[in-house]
This record gives C-alpha cells, structure tokens and sequence, in this order.
C-alpha cells in the first residue's frame, strides 16, 4: 500500500509541476527557521516590501532587487492563496503589530500557513513560456513552517529503536546532560519489556518533553530537538501520536505484545506516518525555492556547545531538502529545489564591522551541509540580514575612546548587569565584536553563561517607528540585505 500511496503522490505531484512548467508563473518559497530566528517578522517584512516596493517614498530601499531597480516592476499586491485548507498568514494582524502606535514584534506562528504575493513585471528577454510577450505575471506564495518540522524529516528514515538510541545518546553529551537527568534516570528504570501502562507512557513522555522544552530556551539555546510537534503540540496535545519516548536496550529482539516498548515504537510509528509524512507530501515535497533563517546570535550567546548543536541541525536541514538545480526535464516531472538561502537574522544587533564576521560564522557553520547540496547542483546562499532594522549605528565616547555602538530603544525589562530598560527610552549598547577567525565560535565546552560571562551582549529591541506614506499608509521599515535575499530567492524569475 506504501508503494502505491507513493506512485499516487509522484504522479500528482510530476502534474502540478508540468502545469507550473507550462504556465511559468508560479513559484512556491517555503520559509522555515529554528526557534526565535524571526520568521513571523522576515515574512511580514518581505511581503510589506515587496506591495509597497512602487510606493514614490520606497523605491530607493531595495537597491539590489534588479526588477524594480530597472524599472520593470510594474505592480505588485496580494492575492488569494491557492491551498484553501492552509491558513493563511496573518499578514494584516503582524504588520499592525509593527507599525501601530504601540509597535511590538508580532506573535510567532506555530502552524503552517500561506500568503501569495503576485507581481507583474516587464521582461528583459523573450520567453519560452509566455512566447514572446513582454509583460509577465509571477506569482510568489510563501509557505511558512516552523523549522521544527523540517528536523522530523529524518525521522522517516530511522526505526524507533535507531531514534531511541540517538536521542538518548545525545542527552548523554556534556551540554545536555544536566537537564534530562530526570528524565534519563527514569527511563534508565523503565523495562521496555514491561507490561503497557499508560501511566507509564504518560509519565516518561512528560520528563521527556520537559527536557526538550529545556534545552530550547534562551539560556542553552539548542537546536536538534525532534519530534518537533513535542514542543509546539496544538491540537494534537494529549494524543497517543505524541505520547511516546525514547527508550533502552530495544534492539536485537522483538518485543512482546502489550509490552511498553512494543506500543511506543507503535505510536512512534503513528507520529511519522500520520503527521510527519502527510507534512513532507502535501506542503515540503512542492517548494522549489527555500530560506532557512538561523539565529546564530543565540548559540553563540549561549557558548560553542550550543553553536556545535546549531551545526548539526543544520546539516540535517540540508539533508531534507529536494536539492539539485532544475533544468527541462526536472522542471516538468520531479520538482527539487534549486535555490536554498541560509540568513543569519538580527544583524541589527550588531555593529556593521562585524556582519562579515556573523556571515563567515554561519558559512562555516553550514559548511559540510553546503557541500553536501553543492555535489548535486542546488545554489547555496549565505548572507547575514534583518527583515526590520530596529537600530541604528552611532560613535560614542568612552573613557576619552570612540566606541561604535548601536543604539535603539530595548524592550522593557532587558537589562545590562545593574541596569535595566523600561521600553521607552533609547539606549547606546556595545554587543563586542564577533571573533575574526569564525573557528574561535567552535571552542571550548561553555554553555548557559551568566549576563556579566558572556562575551556579547544581545539585546532585544522594540521595533522602530514607522514612516507614513503619501496614501497615509505606513511604508516598509528600515532592513538589512532584505534585497540581497529577494534578489537572489526570485530575481532569476523577473528576467
């Protein structure tokens, strides 16, 4: 049944692709990243600059997006999104958070949801695809995901007894360690052979959860930390698909039935063919185009574990992905993507001195994934941006120096050793600079350091005001290298 459920998916989707082919005016961008790397506000961001790109006041804020600065976008607006059981992303509802008179950063999303955005743009040379015709249409819809789900993927090509042993191995590592002992110490306990109690499998998955739920936080800030949906549950709480946990001693032999081991691989099974599995065929198996939005300042706040952590996720990012670059055939019958961009996000909280240094970082940080893809064609970008720019840079004097600084109004209750911000007044901050050799990020064991440890000073900041326009509408907030991603995500499709 597998085997025909999959000729089933193959078939349908070598037809969507065919029709996308012949139409030439869609293309499906699929944004993800792991926890608090921004993606609510990079999609919220993208869309708003991208409507209002022809706004008079605007045209000069997306240099490097050559479309429009070649004067061949011609319009640019919403549509309805074509998957009318996805959500549709909150477009409205985040960009009234972000440029109302109490502007603060929107709620994240914690569920799949769609915007389609549509542009209308002069070609610069004939097309195959439109034969002959100048003007052309683009039809862009955004896939938000959260970058939880994309670590499941893997998940679909290991037994419950290969997960198991992984998982427990892992928490076993230095920077884990002390947060899943009490779970590892329960499960340490727990005979998998045992009779099945739900008590049983209650109990383990809840240290289990809290455990991951743990090493998710500010302070450890790790990454590779599936089965996603054990952290963002939604209406699947409580259900036997996530009430499994990884247990001891399972390989080698069969279970016996009724046994407490027997009916976690079972739900284990549950979660990758019922959630896991209709999620890569029905949403990521469609992309043809892919960013993945990392936030790298958080691992390195939290010391080089956490940044090792953050590599190993990534490579397993990458592993998910449909790479290779399209050509005729591919284009028509099995759709891969062909353009992945990795985005260190909040370069905002940094000097601009140092952004070379958070993309080296991050390029390095990716390097075994990059050339894992690059063997098989798929284009890999690196680049270090902020969707909204909520500072600006000043020179301040020091103690008879000149320090560069970044200045910006914090949130109420972040705080710099004794001094605390309370939301409404401006503040001058030194984050230090990120190391000139990206390897330094990789050494030594430190993890969870204390405010007055820690060698950078990542602040969160309240959104910037915005401007009004002629149509007494707000206009895009200030970026970094938001052209530089849609350049190279779409500009290649605007030709």
């Amino acid at each position: 049944m597998s085997h025909l459920s999959d000729l089933i998916f193959e078939t349908r989707i070598a037809a969507e692709s065919l029709a996308d082919f012949l139409s030439g005016g869609r293309l499906r961008l699929g944004v993800t990243g792991l926890s608090r790397s921004g993606k609510t506000v990079f999609i919220t961001a993208l869309a708003h600059q991208l409507t209002r790109a022809l706004a008079a006041e605007n045209q000069s804020h997306l240099p490097v997006f050559r479309a429009l600065a070649e004067g061949r976008l011609r319009a640019a607006h919403l549509d309805p999104q074509p998957d009318y059981s996805v959500p549709r992303f909150a477009f409205e509802e985040h960009l009234a958070a972000l440029t109302g008179p109490e502007r603060h950063w929107p709620q994240s999303t914690r569920r799949i949801s769609e915007l389609r955005v549509s542009l209308e743009f002069d070609s610069s040379a004939w097309s195959l695809r439109q034969f002959g015709k100048k003007t052309h249409r683009l039809d862009i819809d955004i896939v938000d995901y959260p970058g939880e789900w994309l670590l499941d993927l893997p998940l679909l090509t290991k037994s419950f007894a290969d997960w198991s042993r992984e998982t427990l191995a892992a928490a076993s590592a230095q920077s884990r360690a002390p947060i899943a002992e009490a779970w590892r110490r329960e499960t340490a306990a727990t005979d998998p052979k045992s009779r099945y109690s739900e008590d049983t499998a209650q109990k383990l998955t809840k240290l289990f959860t809290h455990y991951l739920l743990q090493a998710k936080t500010e302070r450890f800030a790790l990454s590779t930390l599936p089965p996603g949906r054990f952290l963002m549950p939604g209406d699947l709480e409580g259900s036997p698909a996530l009430t499994f946990a990884p247990l001891m001693d399972i390989s080698g032999e069969e279970l016996p039935y009724r046994s407490l081991g027997r009916e976690m691989e079972r739900r284990y099974e549950a979660y990758k063919n019922q959630i896991v599995r209709p999620f890569f065929h029905d949403h990521f198996a469609r992309l043809d185009r892919q960013i993945v939005l990392v936030d790298t300042l958080a691992a390195l706040n939290s010391g080089p574990a956490a940044v090792r952590d953050l590599e190993t996720a990534l490579a397993d990012v990458l592993m998910a992905f449909r790479t290779g670059r399209s050509n005729l055939l591919t284009t028509m019958f099995r759709p891969k993507i062909d353009r992945i961009l990795f985005a260190a996000t909040k370069a905002d909280h940094l000097h601009h001195t140092s952004h070379d240094r958070l993309e080296a970082i991050l390029r390095l940080l990716t390097a075994r994934a990059i050339n894992r893809a690059e063997g098989v064609g798929a284009e890999i970008g690196v680049i270090a941006l902020a969707g909204v720019r909520a500072t600006r840079e000043a020179l301040v004097r020091h103690d008879g120096e000149q320090l560069m600084a970044i200045v910006g109004v914090p949130l109420k209750g972040e705080r710099i050793g004794d001094e605390a911000f309370d939301g409404k007044s401006e503040g001058a901050i030194f984050p230090g600079d990120l190391p000139q050799d990206p390897k330094e990020a990789f050494e030594g064991d430190a993890l969870g350091l204390a405010d007055e440890e820690a060698e950078y000073r990542f602040l969160k900041f309240r959104p910037p005001l915005a401007k009004i326009g002629a149509d007494q509408l707000p206009l895009p907030l200030p970026h970094i290298r938001l052209d530089r991603a849609i350049e190279f995500l779409i500009g290649d499709r605007l030709k």
